[in-house]
């Protein structure tokens, strides 16, 4: 019998020649020990001499060819006509331009140095598609754009760059906000969007507005689960229900991760027009592509207009940033950006939607809710003593090790039109100055006077969803059902198992970076805050999905004061990881009065006694101590609860399309006393919807988890292959179902 292979790996094949050529030139492929460790401690990849790189070539075809070798600058090529494309000017004043220029440049000369004419029909129409030959003049172009000669796209770009007229914030004094308070303009759009909201409950009830008191009229925030493309389909079609059923206009927040960060980017842009329909439409056109399609990237990359409107940010970036870091996030970033933020047409792009703190014009009036994208920062202390003991060739204590483990955890970062911020550093600054590097709570100024513009938006769709940063154990959760349904596999998922603390300290592809805006504030932050955050120039930030796939945690945030929660779940494997107990800790060890404890998919074993037991392990003295309890709590309920669901795919405890829950603002008189209980409640019952008006009525969370649906019997969320989070190609047809 042949063995079948399914569309994704068919593409991983056909692109496996052209991806192991141009990462040998990018890095993305370690082999041993190829990286060097800097005066900070981060990896990077050894530097080349593009001079070395041009004599090689250079000697190499003088064996054959003695009278083609004139100008040692010259870099001949043998699968292209722009083989007179000069080398990058190699800016002394830029390391992060250089670095980039030479790894363009080096993944062209790989492409040329393939002999296209000389590869074998038969394996050429087997792995080679037609495309392949064309890539060495897409590199070339895409070469020519990025030259920083006069006149050369990129000088164009770097020019504009520094024109307060067209980028109003270079001009602008940036400081370090330290604070527990919102910051001032998320608290004037409260009281703007409290009066939108009071209108449009009077109409979603059918009351009359004059018989509602505004202090009566709850805060409710909507969120959206991480899953990619898939969350980001689902999570635009339950918007656009809410937005036809006239609920969407009484909601204060949207708060997504990973994919619903992507949506609510769309959505306040002049693609979406803050209009689900029109965004799904938006999709349906464009997301039939793969984003590393080659033909379609590297055609938008090297024609205009989109070349200069996603090529911007990275001159940007790499130019105003020497310290910079430009890894596969970034590129993958810049894919997303290609099928996303580039309408049908490609002539209609608008870089207005290349910042996030332009969409706080859709905010001014109130007439929309405030986005909250959300990422991660993962904190690992034994990195700081691995960097030292490597040095003396010492591997690190036990005591060392149990320590890490216990203390490492992720530190959450949330990004509004107005912010860029972290609760647990009780510090943000404003979003038009993500990018610019900051020392003792203020932002740089370059010698011109001007700060550089702000960080564009596709490099923070990178980081939002950026899942393929997580860490091994994250890896391993994915693949674990098949590897355990392998005859004798079985001991190695058990040994994977008993690994699981040393595999979630280990990242295979480091995150993107952004400049640290903490530098020098150590003091002025709180005595919790991670000591290693103070010693790094740069702030690694990844997928917040690592840590919880709904983005609960900024929405019980201290001042916004949610009264409702309306959760959209299209993660991976819902009862398995059960998000929504997660946030249990979190609102615990934060002292959140009102939060439904136990709100989530019903565990079998779950009794009075393991929820004290679980609510006195979420009451520790700092983040560390609560994440270290959480998470070994957490992993080996996981597993427990893996085996009993073996054994039946159904049960009449589990939730349904739509559950909801009621915390209470009552406490625990005593630890040996039970927790206070959260209800679930029937959408049905008129005894229940009594339960919302209850003087210590908490929190109420409405949690729609994504469920195989009879009536749409050929599509399963686990099941059907385009539903993977790591499918990156919806068809119209697909989006339908």
């Amino acid at each position: 019998m042949r063995y079948r292979l399914t569309y994704r790996q068919c593409f991983y094949l056909r692109i496996l020649p052209i991806f192991l050529g141009s990462s040998l030139a990018w890095g993305t492929v370690r082999f041993r020990k190829p990286l060097l460790n800097d005066s900070s401690g981060r990896e990077r990849w050894p530097k080349t001499s593009s001079l070395s790189i041009q004599q090689r070539l250079t000697s190499k075809d003088n064996k054959g060819n003695a009278d083609q070798a004139q100008e040692p600058t010259e870099v001949p090529t043998t699968a292209s006509n722009d083989d007179d494309v000069p080398l990058f000017d190699a800016d002394p004043d830029s390391g992060a331009w250089s670095t980039l220029s030479r790894r363009v440049m080096d993944a062209r000369i790989a492409l040329n140095a393939i002999k296209w004419s000389k590869v074998g029909n038969d394996i050429a129409d087997l792995l080679l598609p037609d495309w392949a030959m064309d890539l060495p003049a897409y590199f070339s172009k895409l070469q020519r754009e990025l030259e920083m000669a006069p006149g050369s796209l990129a000088d164009e770009i770097w020019e504009e760059a520094q024109d307060p007229g067209l980028n109003p914030e270079i001009a602008r004094l940036a400081r370090v906000r330290i604070s527990n308070d919102l910051c001032m303009e998320e608290k004037k759009f409260q009281q703007r969007r409290k009066r939108y909201t009071t209108r449009a409950l009077a109409a979603y009830l059918d009351l009359p507005e004059e018989e509602i008191d505004p202090e009566d009229i709850p805060t409710i925030a909507m969120c959206g689960s991480g899953g990619g493309l898939r969350a980001m389909v689902a999570g635009t079609s339950s918007y656009l229900c809410a937005q036809e059923a006239g609920l969407l206009d009484c909601v204060t927040y949207t708060a997504g991760v990973s994919g619903s960060c992507w949506l609510q980017a769309l959505y306040y842009s002049t693609i979406g027009r803050q209009n689900y329909g029109t965004l799904l439409n938006h999709l349906k056109r464009r997301i039939g592509t793969h984003i590393a399609y080659p033909p379609a990237a590297l055609g938008l990359l090297t024609a205009a207009p989109t070349n200069k409107f996603l090529l911007s940010g990275i001159v940007e970036k790499v130019k105003g940033d020497p310290t910079a870091e430009f890894g596969l996030v970034d590129v993958y970033g810049i894919l997303l950006a290609a099928r996303l933020l580039v309408p049908r047409g490609e002539l209609g792009v608008d870089s207005r939607n290349l910042k996030l703190s332009n969409q706080e014009v859709y905010l001014r009036d109130g007439a929309h809710p405030m986005p909250i994208y959300s990422a991660v920062r993962h904190e690992i202390p034994l990195d700081e003593s691995d960097s030292k003991d490597d040095s003396e060739h010492k591997a690190p204590s036990h005591e060392m090790e149990v320590k890490a483990r216990k203390e490492a955890w992720f530190q959450w970062f949330e990004s509004t039109p107005y912010e860029l911020y972290s609760e647990e550093l009780g510090a943000g600054i404003p979003s038009w100055s993500v990018g610019r590097k900051f020392e003792n709570g203020t932002g740089s100024v370059r010698e011109n006077g001007y700060s550089v513009p702000e960080l564009r938006l596709p490099f923070l769709l990178g980081i939002w969803g950026s899942a393929f940063c997580a860490t091994l154990s994250h890896y391993y959760k994915e693949i674990r059902p098949i590897v355990k349904g392998l005859t004798g596999f079985g001991g190695i998922d058990d040994l994977l198992e008993e690994k699981n603390d040393e595999l979630i300290k280990v990242h295979p592809i480091e995150p993107a970076a952004i400049p640290n805006y903490v530098l020098g504030l150590k003091a002025q932050l709180p005595p919790t805050a991670a000591k290693s955050i103070f010693n790094s120039d740069h702030l690694e930030l990844a997928d917040a999905g690592m840590s919880n796939n709904l983005p609960i945690y900024p929405l019980l945030r201290p001042g916004r004061d949610v009264d409702i929660i309306i959760a959209f779940d299209a993660s991976a494997a819902i009862k398995t990881e059960n998000w929504l107990s997660v946030a249990d800790g979190y609102a615990r060890q934060r002292g959140i009065r009102g939060w439904p404890l136990g709100a989530g998919w019903p565990k079998k074993d779950k009794s009075e006694a393991s929820s004290i037991a679980d609510i006195d392990a979420a009451e520790a003295a700092s983040p560390q101590e609560a994440a270290g309890k959480i998470a070994d709590a957490r992993e080996s309920k996981r597993v427990k609860e893996e085996g009993d669901q073996e054994g039946s795919n159904t049960d009449s405890n589990d939730l349904g399309y739509c559950n909801i829950w009621v915390g209470t603002t009552l406490e625990r008189t005593s630890s040996s006393s039970p927790p206070p209980s959260s209800k679930r409640l029937d959408p049905d019952s008129d005894t229940d919807a009594f339960h919302l008006t209850q003087p210590n009525a908490g929190i109420a969370v409405i949690y729609f988890p994504l469920l195989p649906n009879p009536a749409c019997p050929s599509v399963h969320p686990d099941k059907s292959d385009f539903m993977s989070t790591w499918n990156f190609i919806y068809t119209p047809e697909d989006i339908e179902k």
